[in-house]
């Protein structure tokens, strides 16, 4: 299942070259990745609430070309399963008007109790289980 997430590139997002800072996109795939979470009804801040703390362990990026001020573009993302205590969100940046490929990310996560131990509740391991 792919969830896309609609961005535009605003301006104080583009460092002195013109283009998106290479720290920007960081937001961007976050953003998309909760806003994936929310639309499977996920609550990230209960989560949180409930001492159960979703984290991010690696994330690997492969910048492909530069987004522009004003460039209209979404984030692709397709949840993975990668361990039994371990997801993964393949991500993709797309720009719209030519849609080509911006950037490719492979972000990988789990859930940490109050303790600090992994182990996925059962809201999140239903969203991998298919993936």
């Amino acid at each position: 299942m792919t969830f896309k997430v609609d961005f535009k590139v605003r301006d104080y997002e583009c460092d002195l070259q013109g283009i998106v800072n290479n720290s920007v996109y960081f937001n961007y795939l976050e953003h998309a990745r909760h806003e994936f979470l929310h639309a499977n009804g996920v609550d990230f801040a209960q989560l949180t609430r409930d001492k159960i703390n979703l984290v991010v362990m690696r994330s690997e990026m492969d910048y492909k070309q530069s987004l522009m001020p004003s460039d209209e573009f979404y984030v692709a993302v397709e949840p993975e399963r990668i361990s039994r205590l371990k997801f993964g969100f393949r991500q993709t940046v797309v720009r719209k008007r030519d849609k080509k490929i911006m950037l490719k990310a492979l972000v990988i996560g789990t859930a940490v109790n109050e303790r600090g131990r992994p182990f996925l509740p059962a809201q999140i391991d239903r969203l991998f289980t298919n993936a």
